[in-house]
């Protein structure tokens, strides 16, 4: 995270999880304000980015969508290097993507 005289802030954000579990879901609501009920799976990663004012500060999100599938597990280090945060995201309604 980099910070600026003049209080700009860039985030890296890295959303985790299982297959199906809602992370794209939830970018794209944060983004855009939309939300897609049939969302196709994200394949390797996705970047978005959103910027927002916070007290008295501009905030960048980088924000990067990452793979639930099993394939693209060894990828994940990659996206997350540097990160200033990490989501994990699951689905409540499955114990598997809970563990």
């Amino acid at each position: 995270m980099a910070t600026t005289g003049n209080k700009n802030i860039n985030a890296k954000l890295v959303l985790l999880g299982d297959v199906g579990a809602g992370k794209s879901s939830l970018v794209l609501r944060f983004v855009k304000g939309q939300f897609v009920e049939f969302q196709e799976s994200t394949i390797g990663a996705a970047f978005f980015s959103q910027t927002l004012a916070v007290n008295d500060a501009i905030v960048k999100f980088e924000i990067w969508d990452t793979a639930g599938q099993e394939r693209y597990h060894s990828l994940a280090p990659m996206y997350y290097r540097g990160a200033a945060a990490a989501i994990i995201v699951y689905d409540i309604t499955n114990q598997v993507s809970e563990s």
